[in-house]
């Protein structure tokens, strides 16, 4: 008896078709939830590093039982691609049929860090910050710059967006792009800032997405309330937030602490120099979804979150995609 197979294969177009940015944070919340009940396989990725093109190849498998979402991505950072007209952090998703072991979806993995990595972003602005957030300073450009803008948009009624980035020919770029496809939809002032400093003096929101390995911002700049993202370091030898701010945030949150305490440079330099630990850290934000430990409880508390990323987030939301798309019936089926 010959078996078939059957693979949805979905690409940005589908994905975008059948999931929204609401649709997308709900996913995250649900995976830090999982992440922090213990309710899930996560092991640490696999980074492989390809100095001869300054690139790293990542593998992130896992499971999450109570999703139903069993997979494997394969994500790799490439920075001088954008220099070449092409994604600097491509991937491609691979679902598994939990039941059967089977391969059941391939999708962008493009598209699906993008929109779960600004939607992460988005689930921690939605729990931490001031509800009544009108400043928004983003700093980084790249690649998932505009769905990191889109998720604090979706959750907060923001009145102005300072962009910064080091590249005022590419902040200028992006800022007119913003404001074609979201100035009108929400009401929003998106403004290019000449300076880190301009952007995020006053800010009620800051988010940190870069690769950078220096502090992007000066942290004594920022006021008394304001949430920080710090969304883009992910090695031990990145640190786009300053030491004012990692050792003056009143509380500070993770998306994972296994992960951040392996992964994060912005956590692991202090630490090393003996200036942060550990019990520094409040807890993951799964937590505060849990009710274990509080989240703001003061409108001057100055609040951290940071995220390395982890392939929870990607195996809930691409599930979550998964059955949408079956639901509508987009995308293409292939058989073997």
């Amino acid at each position: 008896m010959v078996l078939t197979v059957k693979i949805l294969l979905l690409n940005e177009q589908d994905m975008k078709k059948v999931f929204t940015m609401e649709d997308a944070i709900k996913a995250d919340k649900d995976a830090l939830k999982f992440y922090s009940k213990g309710e899930t396989c996560i092991p640490l990725r696999t980074n492989l590093a390809v100095p001869e093109h300054n690139g790293q190849s990542l593998y992130m498998p896992g499971y999450v039982a109570g999703a139903n979402a069993l997979g494997i991505k394969i994500i790799s950072v490439y920075p001088d691609n954008i220099n070449k007209g092409i994604p600097t952090v491509p991937a491609f998703m691979v679902l598994v049929d939990n039941k059967t072991g089977q391969v059941c979806a391939a999708m962008d993995g493009t598209y699906l860090t993008k929109v779960r990595t600004g939607a992460l972003a988005g689930a921690a602005t939605d729990i931490l910050a001031r509800k009544d957030s009108e400043i928004y300073a983003l700093i980084g450009t790249g690649g998932q710059a505009e769905t990191h803008l889109e998720a604090v948009l979706t959750v907060r009624n923001i009145k102005e967006v300072r962009v910064y980035s080091r590249n005022r020919e590419r902040v200028e770029g992006f800022v007119e792009r913003m404001r074609e496809i979201y100035s009108e939809r929400f009401k929003v002032n998106i403004v290019a800032a000449t300076s880190s400093d301009e952007a995020v003096k006053d800010a009620d929101i800051i988010t940190c997405v870069t690769t950078s390995k220096e502090p992007v911002f000066d942290g004594k700049l920022i006021k008394k309330g304001v949430h920080i993202n710090g969304m883009g370091s992910y090695t031990p030898d990145m640190q786009e937030l300053d030491e004012y701010v990692v050792l003056n945030s009143d509380k500070i949150y993770v998306d994972t602490l296994d992960g951040v305490l392996n992964e994060s440079g912005d956590f692991i330099i202090p630490m090393k120099e003996k200036k942060f630990s550990e019990e520094d850290i409040t807890g993951e934000l799964g937590q505060v979804i849990i009710g274990e430990i509080p989240g703001r409880e003061r409108e001057d508390e100055i609040t951290l979150f940071k995220s390395v990323g982890s392939g929870v987030f990607d195996l809930v939301t691409a599930r979550r995609i998964y059955e949408k798309a079956i639901g509508m019936g987009i995308g293409q089926m292939v058989e073997f």
